[in-house]
């Protein structure tokens, strides 16, 4: 899985924050930073936090084997 966030698009709602902690989180300037490949076992709590997003600025990409 990859994640990646338009942050051209990201209104810093911090929806995906809320969903999966342990990926996205803001900085001590209020930035959205996040984990560009999360463990898979996080996976369901990042496309949780994907579809929160109500500026649908985070993607998210799922790797072949």
């Amino acid at each position: 899985m990859r994640v990646t966030v338009d942050m051209t698009v990201c209104e810093s709602h911090g929806q995906c924050v809320f969903a999966a902690p342990d990926v996205f989180a803001f900085d001590d300037e209020d930035h959205l930073v996040y984990e560009t490949a999360p463990p898979a076992a996080l996976a369901g709590d990042v496309r949780t936090g994907a579809l929160m997003c109500p500026a649908r600025a985070v993607t998210i990409t799922e790797e072949r084997a």
